[in-house]
């Protein structure tokens, strides 16, 4: 670790072993308010120590992390559903997803349920493409998108009995041409779908040689 250039605060070296990389150097945290409990996450304040920057409040959502799989099929294809969200008020075409459902819980084991409820799909084959922040300045969200292949569908009999908002989610296999098109045209933007596609173009061209382990640990 490295001395920071503001009051001495430890930083890191963001180019250890010549490598460009996020460093892990949280400041201290004086004191922490929660403004609001939602039904999936909260919003707080932290009273931040900046050293020679001084004493500073931040409000962010405190929020429970989340999986993003892209499936990818033997045609080429990517397998992405057509969600709404409410708080841009659009309907985006996105990679199957959802949060972690309790402290602790595998990423892996989450992605193999969504994949399941969203897509009615099982996977044999499991990498890690990327992790990511959505929205470091606000939420403190962390995503790690999977690469799933050699799939097979779930038996009707198997499939998950999807409710509310999941209930008329349409299902489309897209080639992946055709997306990293749309998303460059500004047709398509949701962060996984974009991040999802572009990495797993770069897999493809590497001869998925960049690929990482299913069960790696978050190196964010």
């Amino acid at each position: 670790m490295t001395a920071s250039s503001a009051g001495g605060l430890p930083s890191g070296d963001s180019l250890a072993d010549g490598l460009l990389k996020d460093v892990v150097a949280p400041r201290r945290v004086l004191s922490q308010t929660l403004r609001f409990t939602g039904r999936v996450w909260d919003v707080v304040t932290d009273e931040v120590d900046l050293g020679a920057g001084g004493v500073v409040h931040r409000d962010y959502v405190r929020h429970t992390g989340a999986v993003a799989i892209i499936a990818l099929n033997e045609r080429g294809e990517v397998y992405l559903v057509h969600q709404y969200r409410h708080p841009v008020g659009r309907v985006l075409w996105e990679p199957p997803a959802g949060l972690l459902d309790m402290e602790g819980e595998p990423p892996l084991e989450a992605a193999k349920r969504e994949l399941w409820e969203e897509a009615d799909l099982r996977a044999a084959t499991w990498h890690t493409l990327a992790d990511f922040f959505t929205t470091p300045g606000g939420v403190s969200e962390r995503i790690r998108v999977f690469l799933a292949r050699d799939l097979t569908e779930v038996p009707e009999g198997e499939r998950f009995a999807r409710e509310a908002e999941e209930l008329d989610m349409e299902g489309r296999w897209v080639p992946l041409t055709e997306l990293l098109e749309a998303i460059q045209a500004g047709r398509v933007g949701g962060p996984t779908t974009s991040l999802g596609a572009f990495a797993l173009d770069a897999a493809i061209r590497a001869d998925f040689a960049t690929l990482r382990p299913a069960d790696e640990p978050f190196s964010l």
